[in-house]
């Protein structure tokens, strides 16, 4: 029998935390554009570099992402997988792959693989080398992966008797970004050219107007004017001009005076800074600083317990809301806006995700938000205890969010609303259960070799990041203070949230 594995961390030796997901039959089927046309130009060189491509490139990517090969055809393959998000990761990774080892060949000698990703058996047919997925897979993992998008509308596809959703993947953020660019620049055009044209009529009627009747029209009462002739030449001109650049992204600090402003034109300036107007600051927590001793002897990623020295610090009250996150949507400074109630903590977010709030709320506040590091969140969920859990060591029901601990509905698709159930003794809310909880901390097996200074363990770019304290969805062995996981740093996942940190 194989071992036993747990499905988010992957320990090996102990029962599994919770049931296994269910199956998702994900199927990549790929093959090569315009294959035929490459075997008339070389049939012995391009059936040796597609043999080659699946030896070295195909094979093992479907490997590694947890994959099944079913068959290799002359020009293809078929894959089949447990999750649509490996399939889809599987997919960009091959065709990064190819760009570079297509670099060195003529461009009529590329290799290119049409690759196709679905629920069932069916098929997407395309003309290129690129990804494309259903709208049953667009809906599994649209928040999570770190990709963008195109929708390319209803296709017929084989076996399908319905149309079917298609959308492009576009394994590059910038790329989707550049494609809404370019359709965004081309409606500012269209407009400008509207508003030059509009601005041009009225300066052309102006000019034509004899002085003596410009000057009665300024002295008749507006009441009195006649449709069109209301503009005086500085207001007709306005039209042409640049139109005003939006306002600085931080507004100014309590110590800094706003430069004055013409009374005439004071009303014309808005009171505040977008990003200062939407920034509404989390609740936060003082903590005093303090030594306690981080880790238990429950697991093996927990060990060795050792001494940790906290300094003074602060800690949001509760999760970030569904709601606080929005804000930061809608400055378009965080990637996604979220649906669900805005009380409840917000979920589905990935570590980068959380990094781009701390960024935003930092900006707009002028102060040190931050993520908390992995000890700072450990000290404060125990609130000054050393049990497993801050009330005791044994689950209670009714004092976390997370399954088999009290009476709400585990199987939601989120989590009740921030606050429901009583605080530690530093007065934090759902410091165990919930959300799992993104802290600033690099993913490290064990604690050998962790600071005990109380600051993130943390060195270059890792792939993954520690995550805290279980969720709405976990057991309440997840709930324990001292527990521990970790998960890929650009992926997101359905129970993970975050909460923030400040620095003195």
């Amino acid at each position: 029998m194989g071992e036993i594995r747990d499905f988010k961390s992957g320990r090996s030796g102990e029962p599994p935390r919770e049931s296994m997901p269910r199956r998702l039959a994900a199927i990549v089927a790929g093959d090569i554009a315009g294959y035929s046309r490459l075997m008339e130009l070389d049939e012995e060189g391009t059936h040796a570099r597609v043999k080659r491509i699946e030896r070295d490139l195909i094979e093992p990517s479907i490997t590694e992402h947890h994959g099944k090969l079913v068959k290799t055809t002359g020009d293809g393959f078929i894959a089949i997988f447990d999750s649509p998000v490996e399939a889809v990761r599987c997919g960009i990774v091959i065709q990064q792959n190819m760009v570079g080892r297509n670099a060195s060949q003529p461009r009529h000698h590329w290799i290119e693989f049409r690759i196709g990703v679905n629920l069932g058996d069916v098929i997407i047919e395309a003309d290129d080398g690129q990804v494309y997925i259903s709208g049953g897979i667009y809906e599994q993992i649209k928040h999570k992966l770190v990709c963008g998008y195109e929708s390319l509308g209803d296709r017929k596809v084989k076996n399908i008797t319905d149309p079917v959703r298609v959308y492009r993947v576009l394994p590059d953020p910038a790329a989707f970004n550049k494609t809404r660019k370019k359709r965004e620049n081309i409606l500012i055009f269209l407009l400008s050219l509207t508003l030059l044209v509009i601005a041009g009529g009225v300066l052309w009627y102006l000019l034509l107007q004899p002085k003596g009747k410009m000057g009665n029209q300024a002295s008749v009462p507006p009441s009195a004017e006649t449709p069109g002739a209301s503009s005086s030449p500085a207001l007709a001109a306005k039209p042409s001009a640049p139109p005003p650049q939006p306002a600085p992204s931080v507004a100014p600090g309590p110590q800094q005076a706003a430069p004055a402003q013409p009374s005439s034109a004071a009303s014309r300036i808005a009171p505040a800074t977008p990003l200062a107007s939407a920034a509404r600051e989390p609740e936060m927590n003082p903590i005093r600083g303090g030594s306690f001793t981080m880790g238990s002897s429950d697991d093996a990623t927990e060990k060795p317990t050792h001494q940790v020295t906290i300094k003074p610090f602060a800690i949001g009250r509760y999760p970030v809301s569904v709601h606080e996150w929005n804000e930061c949507a809608a400055a378009k400074a965080c990637a996604f806006v979220a649906t669900g109630k805005d009380d409840a903590p917000i979920t589905n977010i990935s570590w980068t995700d959380a990094k781009q709030y701390v960024a935003w709320l930092a900006g707009a506040t002028r102060k040190a938000y931050r993520l908390p590091s992995e000890a700072e969140w450990e000290y404060a969920a125990r609130g000054g205890t050393q049990t497993k859990y801050w009330w005791g060591d044994q689950p209670q029901s009714g004092m976390a969010n997370c399954k088999n601990c009290n009476d709400a509905a585990t199987a939601a698709e989120q989590p009740i609303k921030v606050g429901s159930f009583k605080p530690n003794p530093f007065g934090l809310y759902d410091m165990g259960g919930a959300v799992d909880q993104w802290v600033e901390d690099c993913w490290h097996k064990n604690y050998q070799g962790a600071p005990s200074d109380g600051s993130a363990w943390a060195e270059g770019e890792c792939t993954s990041h520690v995550i805290r304290s279980g969720s709405w969805k976990n057991d309440a062995r997840y709930v324990r203070s001292s527990n521990r996981d970790s998960y890929d740093t650009n992926v997101r996942y359905p129970t993970h949230g975050f909460r923030i940190a400040l620095s003195p």
